[in-house]
């Protein structure tokens, strides 16, 4: 595949960010009371145990230490729903550097106080991340900041497909990786690592019934922004993807379903009472498509969901 990220990048990205970041452990699901598994030999990639809760520290880290001493002395500035956010911060806070992050409304009000432990200026501007990132594009055209994109950047692609060196390397034989999609960043880097290294294991997308951005783009072979977001689970909502991310994961992803927000909020409950696993929702929708169904497995399928997120929102109530 002729692409913008390759395996070596990631290769490459590995060895940068060792030591600022965690290598999450995988933890196996046994025993399984989930009939929809069918027997299968399921595992979590657990990045809700990252620093800062999410894989999102990877990509940032591993831009961090790409940029010039000149370019890092201008500072940093992003636009997240909270997880990217985090992680730009952790970054701006490692490198001894200022960081200023756009949110949309509705970011919880723990990952705004998260970004100001880490020394970070939030703002909250605009309804979605769209019209967050805007603000912070004309940010740092005006003020010379260095942008960080949360997807469609090289670099940070490059960092998220750590995950999936670090799958291959703890479960050889794995035969499924299920990945949750929101810009396609994470899922762009993990497919890719996975399928530079072994072809003929499967990667499935999980996005969404209200944002189903690149299920849709994939139908339209293209590019595609919806018309409008109803889904609750921000961190897995912009409107729109990128070319680079597109091309990635039309190559890669073997297939993308669908889960609800419902669906999202009773797999968080059951990975907590199952697995003591406290997951956002976003974390918790590889779980949603594997409880229901949304994967066909074989016997003895040997599975890794990657839980990309720790929270609480999907526990309560």
């Amino acid at each position: 595949m002729n692409s913008a990220v390759t395996i070596d990048d990631i290769e490459a990205a590995r060895e940068r960010i060792a030591g600022a970041v965690r290598r999450t452990p995988v933890l196996r699901a046994a025993p399984m009371r989930a009939p929809a598994i069918n027997g299968g030999d399921l595992w979590f990639k657990l990045e809700c145990l990252q620093i800062t809760g999410s894989f999102k520290a990877r990509g940032a880290v591993n831009k961090l230490r790409t940029l010039t001493d000149a370019e890092a002395d201008r500072g940093l500035v992003t636009a997240s729903s909270g997880n990217h956010a985090k992680g730009v911060a952790y970054a701006g806070w490692i490198g001894g550097l200022p960081a200023r992050i756009y949110l949309p409304e509705g970011t919880p009000a723990d990952k705004l106080d998260a970004l100001a432990a880490w020394g970070a200026e939030a703002i909250v501007h605009g309804p979605v991340w769209d019209e967050a990132n805007a603000a912070a594009l004309a940010d740092a055209e005006k003020n010379g900041l260095v942008y960080f994109h949360p997807f469609a950047d090289p670099v940070v692609v490059a960092g998220q497909g750590t995950i999936g060196l670090e799958i291959l390397d703890d479960l050889p034989r794995v035969d499924t990786v299920v990945v949750a999609i929101g810009g396609g960043g994470l899922s762009a880097g993990v497919a890719l690592a996975v399928k530079a290294l072994k072809p003929d294991v499967r990667v499935v997308g999980v996005e969404p019934v209200g944002a189903p951005t690149l299920y849709e783009s994939l139908k339209a072979q293209d590019v595609i922004e919806l018309p409008a977001i109803t889904t609750i689970v921000g961190t897995l909502a912009p409107r729109r993807s990128d070319r680079l991310n597109y091309d990635i994961i039309a190559a890669t992803v073997d297939e993308i379903v669908l889960v609800d927000d419902e669906e999202m909020r009773a797999a968080a409950r059951w990975l907590w009472r199952e697995m003591n696993i406290a997951a956002e929702l976003s974390g918790a929708a590889t779980t949603a498509a594997l409880l229901n169904g949304r994967i066909a497995l074989a016997p003895e399928e040997r599975v890794c969901a990657i839980v990309c997120g720790a929270g609480t929102d999907g526990i309560g109530g």
